[in-house]
Order: structure tokens, then C-alpha cells, then sequence
């Protein structure tokens, strides 16, 4: 539920303090609701989250939201649009305060093309997102929406605030249903 990289990160703390032109990469700050990404609008940086927590989720037609992943630190973000040559396919808000390096597009793609820790680092992200979409699909299919919603409370319990819009919107339901939900599952473990 909330992806983290410790490798990444390690990787990209090294490269920050080994750099040489100190505006290849630079650290930046985000307040609590702020937006890091915007969906449909062109970034022209790649980030990873030092610190703090974001949610990553898609608007839809009908204006509702629909919570993809939480995301900590060593995630990064707008490597696909920049890859694909696309604008962000999704909005990334802060849910903390949260801290990034923030890494120039020109820099980024000349370590693509020298630097195979990077690439390594790059694939594993992309193996794990594949793994983690596949698995939370089948998931949500085959387990109630109590069980899932048991571990989100239980994630938000030890690390994370988030409100109920947000858990409806990452269990893909209503505020009004996951307030029944959660109503019936604090039932269900007092008997």
C-alpha cells in the first residue's frame, strides 16, 4: 500500500552529494495538499521523494479521483512522461510535508544513456509496478473489500494520516460506502 525504494534513494543521496553542476539536482519542498504532478500537464523534471508521503491517482471524467498507489521515499516520478515523451499520466499530491530531489530532464537522460546502476535501478521499478498492479487487480477480485479496507486502517494507524476521501478513493468506492464498511468491520471485531 505505501511503495518505498531504499535502493533508489541511496542511489540518488550519493549522486546528489557526488555531482559536480549542483543545479543537475536540487532538493525541493512540498506542503501537506500540495501537487508535485499534474495530470495532462507536461513536467519538465524527474523527482524522487527524499522524505514524506504522496498519493498518486488519476481524475476522471466525472471529476472523481481514483488513488493508484501512496508513495515514500525512493519513489520516483515522471520517468515514464519523460521516457514516452507524454504529459503526466496522473497527479502526485503530498499527503505530508514532503521533501525530493528534483533532477533536470537533460541530466536524467545523460545518465540514462552512461550510468547502468540507473538503468538497473530503472528496470526494477518498472518489474515491481507490473508485479504490484497485477497483484493488488487479482487482490480486490478475489478478497471482500473488508479485508483491504482492514490493512488500509491498519497502514493509517502506524504511518500515515489519510482522510476518507482518500481510502474511498484507493478502495474504489464512496465515502458513504466506507463509512458503512468501516461501521460493519469495527462490529465484526468487537464480537
Amino acid at each position: 500500500m505505501l511503495r518505498t525504494n531504499q535502493s533508489f534513494l541511496n542511489y540518488l543521496e550519493i549522486l546528489y552529494s557526488n555531482q559536480e553542476h549542483k543545479e543537475n539536482i536540487i532538493l525541493e519542498s512540498f506542503e501537506k495538499d500540495e501537487k508535485l504532478l499534474t495530470q495532462n500537464q507536461v513536467s519538465d523534471k524527474i523527482m524522487l521523494i527524499k522524505s514524506g508521503i504522496t498519493k498518486c491517482f488519476f481524475t476522471e471524467e466525472n471529476n472523481e479521483e481514483y488513488i493508484v498507489e501512496f508513495l515514500g521515499k525512493g519513489e520516483i516520478l515522471g520517468e515514464i512522461e519523460m521516457m514516452k515523451n507524454v504529459p503526466c499520466i496522473c497527479s502526485i499530491e503530498a499527503i505530508t510535508e514532503v521533501t525530493v530531489f528534483t533532477i533536470t530532464i537533460p541530466y536524467f537522460q545523460s545518465l540514462i544513456k552512461s550510468d547502468l546502476n540507473l538503468n538497473n535501478l530503472l528496470l526494477d521499478v518498472f518489474a515491481e509496478r507490473i508485479v504490484n498492479t497485477s497483484n493488488r487487480s487479482s487482490y480486490q477480485q478475489l478478497h471482500a473489500t473488508e479485508h483491504t479496507l482492514s490493512q488500509l486502517l491498519d497502514l493509517k494507524a502506524k504511518e500515515m494520516k489519510i482522510s476518507k476521501e482518500d481510502m474511498a478513493s484507493y478502495l474504489g468506492t464512496t465515502v458513504k460506502s466506507l463509512t458503512k464498511a468501516i461501521k460493519d468491520y469495527e462490529k465484526k471485531k468487537t464480537v
